[in-house]
């Protein structure tokens, strides 16, 4: 589910991807459902693209928005009710004990955060990667 959600840079909220076109691609905003197109230009990344650095190994986008849901009972998270910088790095801790501190910073977590809830808000609460879709997707792209 997580490969065709997409986040454009320069374009605030995300996006899913309706069909190709030549040199772009048709998206549409999962808040407002307002078609435009993403041009070869634009910076476009699928969140099924991106991990999270932790000490050991890399995490799946996935993985870390399941949990985010465990923890909250599938429900919106309220960033500002966390608290300052040390608080959201603490609550990360709890979804993700073992992120690398170094590396991932508080607009990355908040980042994350935003995500989910538009995730949530727009209805796709199904983030787990389906092992059979994967090997299907890497050989397309």
């Amino acid at each position: 589910m997580l490969k065709t959600i997409l986040s454009i840079s320069g374009r605030p909220g995300l996006f899913k991807l309706v069909n190709r076109g030549k040199n772009m691609l048709i998206v549409e905003s999962i808040a407002t459902g307002k078609r435009t197109p993403a041009y070869a230009h634009d910076k476009v990344i699928s969140l099924g693209d991106i991990t999270m650095y932790t000490v050991d190994d890399d995490v799946p986008l996935s993985d870390v928005l399941e949990s985010v849901k465990a923890k909250n009972d599938g429900k919106p998270v309220d960033v500002k009710a966390i608290g300052d910088d040390a608080a959201i790095k603490e609550y990360f801790g709890e979804i993700l004990p073992d992120f690398d501190r170094e590396k991932v910073y508080v607009s990355d977590i908040k980042k994350l955060l935003s995500w989910y809830n538009q995730l949530v808000e727009a209805g796709m609460t199904d983030f787990a990667t389906k092992e059979d879709e994967t090997p299907e997707s890497e050989e397309k792209a």
